[in-house]
């Protein structure tokens, strides 16, 4: 009896089946052309246009993936799945505001664990610390041994004027800490959430001592570097930290940073496409490209990086101040006006987010956003 794969072509039900055991063995590349084969021949797949999502996810391909993730949602808006996974492509380009909607839809729909503690996230980095704490506070019974939960209900819940609730994760921090490095770096960090500098450089030089190679304790001493101005500091902890995390994209980002201020042009340019290329939502990264192309006349490439800049922050004044500027220096004195007159808009109606990442006065925190549970 003839073989039926030997002479009739596979359906799209077995081609379907197939890319889901590629995906599941990590092969992308094979996942990837399966999907698109069912989708030619069945449009409305749900499935394949969520597998299709989940491949472009795993290579960080944040832009085809929210596309095939909305398709899927048109087709099966009741799906919880499908918008958590939107909601990730939010939170993994540090989108945070944009990721609260479907995460908020999610849990309306049904509890999750997960999606609470992203949810809680969320509301923590856009600032919302009274929505972060009462999001959060459900999860005590499965988090309370987690540092870094602890962590953001006592921030949270101190910013909020929650009182208790601030005492009690303290309380719970520094007993579940002990004396560890990783505790030290936790403490280090609230100091620093609260501006009190010198104090968080003493909790982190103490973590870096009992563990120096603990991730991220160097990230945040070349943070309180960078704030002092000592940049040659600044760029010798970055540095250690990307050696201990290569994949991490915000120590290129400082690095890049930091080498523009040294003057350090063309390690500058070398370190922002390396935060780039490791994750395509840093706008401090594009934005420090734009400069650098500004002053080596390649006006085209500033544009760009500053349209790319500018789809991360919309509302940031300075893309807008530098688009102008280089309009100007183009000779398009008409174009580079209402640049300047928005950017005037923007300065005294929105807070710059852009700019301050740029300034070093907003930090972000690598180590939390690698929270997805």
């Amino acid at each position: 009896m003839p073989l039926r794969a030997a002479t009739q072509p596979a359906s799209a039900r077995e081609i379907f089946e197939q890319g889901q055991r590629e995906l599941s063995r990590g092969d992308l590349i094979a996942a990837e052309k399966d999907f698109r084969q069912v989708l030619a021949a069945e449009p409305s797949n749900v499935g394949a246009h969520g597998n299709l999502a989940v491949v472009y996810m795993r290579r960080r391909e944040w832009r085809p993936a929210l596309t095939e993730l909305r398709a899927a949602e048109h087709l099966a808006p009741k799906i919880p799945g499908i918008r958590l996974n939107i909601g990730l492509v939010y939170y993994k380009q540090a989108d945070y505001r944009q990721a609260i909607g479907p995460f908020e839809s999610v849990l309306r729909d049904q509890e999750s664990k997960q999606t609470r503690y992203l949810l809680g996230l969320c509301y923590f980095f856009t600032e919302r610390y009274a929505d972060a704490a009462a999001t959060l506070q459900p999860l005590w019974p499965q988090e309370s041994e987690n540092l870094n939960y602890l962590y953001v209900v006592s921030i949270a819940a101190n910013q909020a004027g929650r009182v208790e609730l601030d005492q009690q994760a303290t309380a719970r921090m520094i007993e579940v800490g002990q004396d560890t490095a990783l505790f030290h770096l936790i403490i280090g960090k609230a100091h620093l959430a609260h501006e009190e500098d010198s104090r968080a450089f003493d909790e982190l030089q103490h973590a870096a001592r009992i563990d120096p190679q603990l991730p991220f304790v160097h990230y945040f001493l070349g943070t309180l570097y960078r704030r002092r101005s000592d940049f040659e500091a600044a760029k010798q902890e970055f540095l250690k930290d990307a050696a201990i995390e290569p994949d991490v994209a915000y120590d290129y980002d400082q690095l890049g940073l930091i080498c523009y201020a040294l003057g350090q042009i063309p390690d500058a340019e070398r370190y922002f496409k390396q935060a780039l290329s490791l994750d395509a939502s840093l706008g401090t990264s594009d934005f420090g490209l734009a400069k650098i192309y500004k002053q080596q006349a390649k006006y085209a490439e500033a544009l760009h990086a500053l349209g790319a800049a500018e789809a991360i922050d919309p509302r940031s004044a300075s893309v807008h101040y530098l688009r102008g500027q280089v309009f100007f220096a183009m000779g398009r004195r008409a174009e580079a006006k209402p640049e300047f007159d928005e950017a005037a808009r923007l300065q005294k109606a929105t807070r710059d987010e852009l700019e301050r990442k740029i300034s070093g006065r907003q930090v972000s925190d690598p180590q939390l956003a690698r929270e997805d549970r």
